[in-house]
């Protein structure tokens, strides 16, 4: 990869004077190096050590301009807290750097909002301001390579390469034998996020706990009335995922070795007793009910009961696997002896719904528009239940929407007959028919059709487990942090092959800055000739970039070069 033009700065000892000369590639290899540091003391032990390291890291110039980066790319960029201040310019972003000090650093109140839950009730969220999002991101560089190398193996949310899928694999190793556990302990936690200690938090949260306090006793704002936070972190903050998972951090291996000591090695195995947990949820597997009710659960609770917590005493309950249960949207069950996993009805349902609501919400817009609002939605759903058996869900769900879409377009024309509405409308496209789609312009001038996204065409694929024991802060698991993060944003980009396809020619890095492009960093596609220039859509006139990293290259007017194909 080669780049002529304006140079960006090379180096942070030669510190660069705007936004767009910042080098990036050095940005990150100057944290990431620190975070490998402060993870390598963590795993001996050695807690001076990382207290010192993050101190270090927290007063870097890498670590600033990495966290103002992380907090205006991401979806929450276009959301201002009280002060309604957004740092929406290069310049305003160059500015932001120099205000995160720690010293005389006071955090405003946040803004409280609530958005809508599945079931009908609200969830509260409260939102920082920019600068305290900043503030957060930053102290969280420090954090993270300390939380993971200290989590539960088996612990799955808001953790580096980690997801829903892998929690679901591994509910699916431990109990689809006929020889494995029989019972589950279902578990919720009430209001797991309002209720933290903060005094646990304070004593046990390795990281500045000045900062940490003063974050937690911010109060926030509502309907104009300021009002205190005494306990809880605020779902909002870029920093409350992993506090809370710091929090819940034990569950599991602490459980397992109390069980150990008890019973002794070999027979506490004999009891099967598994944790598998995302984020706040959580389900423990068992060979039998007294165990999960006599030994497991009050155990559970007094794990709880120090960090200020409590499980809900109505969504908490024990069951036998052949009766199944729901667990992040999936319901798993045993069919004479066979575990399936499928979208569970509570999540169809609620699916369902959004989309009725959204289609009977457009009755005036255009297909084309309706299509376009339409398609990340399926997509999105049919492509989050793909790991599991969703074929029956999928077809289902596409009788449901075609039904909605059918009356929506026999709506618009009360006078025409439904064949006419059928013309106009739904087409044949291959061997398939009654397809939703509206004709539109392509990008080269010629006509084409914009069809609704096909559920029941979303391949099935086995989902492939993420280790337990990868921390991605090891340079040991290097080489496998690497191949799986190409392996899962190929697989989040299937649909969009030439993504694919330029990701795979680019080893899965910016072709700009050489660093690796994920979900988090997002990315932009690229022309090397402009398309006003006479520049073609083809693969060979374009790459991917960073967001940040195509802004500089547009103001710097900078040449990129086709990186030479990769030999991964």
């Amino acid at each position: 990869m080669k780049v002529s033009g304006r140079k960006t700065g090379s180096a942070l000892s030669h510190a660069p004077d705007n936004w767009h000369a910042i080098d990036w590639r050095r940005v990150e290899r100057n944290v990431r190096g620190m975070q490998i540091r402060i993870a390598k003391a963590t795993r001996e032990g050695n807690w001076r050590r990382v207290k010192a390291l993050q101190r270090m890291l927290t007063r870097t110039l890498s670590a600033k301009l990495y966290a103002v980066r992380r907090v205006t790319q991401n979806q929450g960029a276009r959301t201002a807290g009280v002060d309604r201040e957004l740092w929406d310019s290069p310049e305003s972003r160059w500015l932001a750097v120099g205000r995160l000090k720690r010293h005389g650093y006071k955090p405003l109140p946040l803004r409280r909002v609530f958005i809508p839950k599945a079931n009908g009730k609200e969830r509260p969220l409260g939102i920082p301001t920019m600068r305290d999002r900043a503030m957060q991101a930053l102290y969280l560089l420090g954090l993270e390579p300390v939380a993971e190398s200290t989590s539960d193996p088996n612990s799955y949310g808001f953790r580096l390469n980690r997801s829903t899928a892998d929690a679901m694999s591994q509910i699916f190793v431990v109990m689809a034998r006929r020889s494995s556990a029989q019972w589950v302990l279902e578990a919720d936690i009430k209001g797991c996020f309002d209720h933290i200690n903060h005094k646990w938090l304070e004593n046990h949260v390795p990281m500045d706990s000045v900062i940490l306090r003063k974050w937690l006793k911010a109060g926030l704002i509502y309907k104009g009335q300021l009002q205190a936070t005494e306990a809880g972190t605020p779902q909002g903050g870029i920093i409350s995922p992993t506090l809370a998972n710091v929090t819940l951090n034990g569950l599991e291996r602490e459980l397992i070795a109390h069980l150990g000591a008890k019973f002794g090695i070999g027979k506490a195995k004999k009891l099967k007793v598994n944790v598998v947990r995302y984020a706040d949820d959580f389900v423990i597997t068992g060979d039998s009910k007294e165990v999960l009710e006599q030994e497991v659960r009050p155990w559970i609770d007094a794990f709880l009961e120090t960090r200020g917590l409590q499980l809900s005493e109505e969504k908490t309950r024990i069951v036998r696997i052949d009766e199944g249960f729901d667990f992040l949207g999936w319901n798993f069950r045993k069919y004479s002896g066979t575990l399936l996993i499928k979208p569970s009805r509570k999540n169809v349902q609620t699916f369902y719904r959004k989309v009725a609501d959204t289609i009977s919400g457009h009755k005036a817009v255009k297909q084309e528009e309706l299509i376009r609002l339409l398609n990340p939605m399926l997509r999105g759903w049919a492509q989050y239940h793909s790991p599991v058996v969703a074929k029956q869900a999928y077809s289902r769900m596409e009788s449901l929407v075609f039904y909605r879409l059918w009356r929506w377009s026999k709506r618009r024309h009360p006078n025409k007959n439904a064949e006419w509405v059928k013309r106009k409308y739904f087409h044949s496209i291959g061997n398939r028919h009654w397809v939703f789609a509206a004709p539109v312009v392509q990008e080269d001038g010629s006509k084409g059709l914009l069809e609704l996204y096909q559920i029941s065409g979303t391949d099935i694929r086995r989902h492939r487990k993420v280790k337990g024991e990868f921390n991605p802060f090891d340079p040991l698991w290097e080489q496998y942090s690497e191949q799986l993060r190409q392996d899962r944003m190929e697989y989040s980009m299937r649909y969009r092959k030439q993504w694919v396809a330029l990701y795979k020619s680019q080893g899965g890095m910016c072709a700009h800055c050489g660093w690796a492009l994920t979900n988090e960093t997002s990315w932009h596609d690229h022309h090397l000739e402009y398309r006003m220039h006479g520049g073609t859509d083809s693969l060979s006139n374009r790459v991917l970039l960073h967001p940040d990293c195509h802004r500089q290259v547009h103001v710097g007017k900078l040449v990129v070069t086709k990186p030479a194909p990769s030999l991964h």
